[in-house]
């Protein structure tokens, strides 16, 4: 049995084949998400899991070079958590993240229902 870290399976199978340079998105439940092999979504009922114990949790096993929110989410909770996370977020509108959607190696759907409560994150590497 695993000891620390992730335990959910789809995740930690999809964050162990990750590469300097590909996207991971995490999203609240809202998110129009596409019908892809990449979407694991962890959703159970509004506000479980949310986006920041997500995130954090992510960010434990996950190398990160950049962040991508909305630039609507700027000033709010949102924008808040991702730079509490010692992240410095780039802002493109709602319609550009939604659109790097299609991108992402992998999809974390949350059960966020904050507003704008998505990210994309660019994989780093640790050497």
């Amino acid at each position: 049995m695993k000891k620390n870290g992730i335990l959910n399976g789809p995740v930690n199978a999809r964050l162990s084949t990750l590469g300097h340079g590909h996207l991971v998105m995490i999203t609240d439940c809202g998110m129009p998400l596409p019908d892809s092999a990449a979407v694991v979504d962890l959703a159970l009922v509004k506000g479980v899991p949310g986006f920041a114990e997500v995130l954090h949790t992510v960010l434990a096993d996950l190398e990160v070079e950049g962040a991508v929110i909305a630039s609507e989410a700027s000033g709010t909770v949102v924008e808040d958590v991702v730079r509490g996370e010692g992240l410095s977020p780039e802002f493109v509108s709602h319609e550009e993240l939604k659109s790097l959607l299609g991108e992402a190696r992998l999809i974390i759907r949350t059960g966020e229902a904050t507003s704008y409560a998505n990210v994309a994150l660019r994989c780093g590497v640790t050497f």
